[in-house]
């Protein structure tokens, strides 16, 4: 990109290129950490996008996060174009996350039920605005031996192809597997889709040697269990 189009405003950028239609239309996990800031700041100047102003403060920082979120309002403010109400955003989001880090995480190296498989996979299936597929490998104990995202799709459905699923599974040695997969729509109830889809998955483990053990849908209602629900047989 040219100086003469970095010069231009966001609102003339690709809308696929202006931070907030990228996190309504892919989700704020596929913007970079100055495009986050940006919509903090919520403008630049006349001079810098948003974007260029916040990968400045960045860069200044040796684009470290953990060391931005060190510094005051005043510190902010001594950043050409940040004013105290743009640098309270900032402080204030960056402490939000900083505290949010600092929550305990229940321990759970090994699973005896299904809200253990919950607790194991929420931090990575809850407040998600599109769907998103992932699974849960165990060895012979029932210890995990990892979590792996599949896929990720819209709002209303992603796709769970069994030969990445089972590839997954054998190269990391998983004696069995979990599937799960998130409802943005807050609803934990299994579809005729999702229900079709386990069984067919399930089938595939038999004939892999590597069982599915059970699939676990997160919504903001919490979770179901298929295997607590009795949905896993055919």
């Amino acid at each position: 990109m040219s100086a003469a189009d970095q010069r231009i405003g966001i609102k003339h950028w690709a809308e696929a290129d202006r931070p907030r239609e990228k996190l309504m239309g892919h989700g704020r996990r596929h913007l970079t950490d100055a495009e986050l800031i940006a919509i903090l700041i919520g403008s630049g100047s006349k001079n810098e996008t948003a974007v260029d102003l916040s990968k400045r403060m960045l860069a200044a920082y040796g684009n470290n996060l953990s060391q931005l979120g060190m510094l005051s309002v005043r510190d902010l403010c001594r950043f050409k174009g940040i004013g105290e109400a743009k640098a309270m955003s900032v402080v204030a989001a960056l402490e939000l996350g900083r505290r949010r880090s600092e929550l305990p995480v229940p321990a759970c190296n090994k699973l005896e039920c299904s809200r253990d498989a919950y607790r194991a996979l929420h931090p990575h299936l809850s407040d998600l605005d599109h769907e998103e597929f992932w699974i849960l490998m165990l060895n012979r104990a029932s210890l995990i031996k990892g979590l792996k995202l599949i896929s990720h799709g819209g709002q209303s459905a992603t796709v769970a192809d069994p030969k990445i699923i089972f590839r997954t599974a054998l190269e990391n040695g998983a004696a069995y597997i979990i599937l799960a997969h998130n409802h943005p729509s807050g609803s934990i109830t299994p579809s005729a889709e999702d229900i079709a889809l386990t069984r067919r998955l399930r089938s595939a483990g038999q004939v892999m040697g590597i069982p599915v053990m059970d699939h676990i849908i997160i919504g903001a209602a919490g979770y179901c269990s298929f295997r607590d629900e009795g949905l896993l047989e055919a």
